[in-house]
């Protein structure tokens, strides 16, 4: 019984990776949308710190799944839909906050990274069936998080303090301000994203993969 149930599951998420990846144009944009809602929806879990204008919020786990689930074109579309409509209005971005003013504020160079770690994750998923373990996922979303979310965010808080305070911060402000209070939620969130996406992922070809290590 227990192998025919093991069997049932690989057999159901290799259908639905194998769907999602060559179904129409509608399904993939209304599945982007989805992810686009989920990331929203994480985003509302927020702790406030005093000393920083960037909150810890959720999203960050739908970002990292974003190009797994959906796949670097669609998953990246993903967060440009969450980006685009938080700048056109709805009041998505964390703290049910939105408009265009979002991404001249503090957390506006986050919101560029989001869309290039989905896209980022979404391609090694789609290319490289290895990096659908744990290991390998684990370090891929290290880099994503760690680089091409945070580099491109403390950029744009590094500009934005510049233009409130009218001097650039020191390096070691930017980091107790951008990123040294996310590292042990953020640790947390990938763990449990790298280890989602090895239960979730097929080990087998269903497009465009190679058998071959990231």
């Amino acid at each position: 019984m227990e192998i025919s149930i093991a069997d049932n599951y690989y057999k159901k998420r290799f259908s639905f990776f194998k769907w999602n990846r060559e179904s129409s144009l509608a399904n993939k944009v209304t599945l982007a949308l989805l992810m686009a809602c989920v990331t929203g929806i994480l985003a509302q879990i927020v702790i406030p710190l005093p000393w920083t204008p960037i909150p810890i919020t959720g999203q960050t786990f739908a970002v990292l799944m974003a190009g797994v689930v959906l796949g670097r074109y669609w998953g990246a579309l993903s967060m440009v839909i969450y980006v685009a409509l938080g700048l056109a209005g709805v009041p998505w971005f964390n703290g049910m906050t939105g408009g265009y003013e979002a991404i001249l504020g503090a957390t506006g160079g986050y919101l560029i990274g989001f869309m290039l770690a989905a896209i980022f994750l979404g391609h090694l998923t789609d290319k490289y069936i290895k990096a659908r373990s744990f290991t390998p996922m684990l370090l891929l979303m290290l880099f994503a998080n760690f680089a091409l979310i945070y580099i491109p965010g403390l950029i744009g808080l590094g500009a934005w303090l510049y233009f409130v305070k009218g001097s650039m911060p020191s390096i070691w402000i930017l980091l107790v301000m951008g990123l040294i209070p996310f590292i042990f939620g953020d640790l947390i969130k990938i763990g449990g994203a790298a280890a989602l996406t090895k239960a979730i992922t097929p080990k087998s070809k269903f497009g465009n993969e190679v058998d071959a290590k990231t």
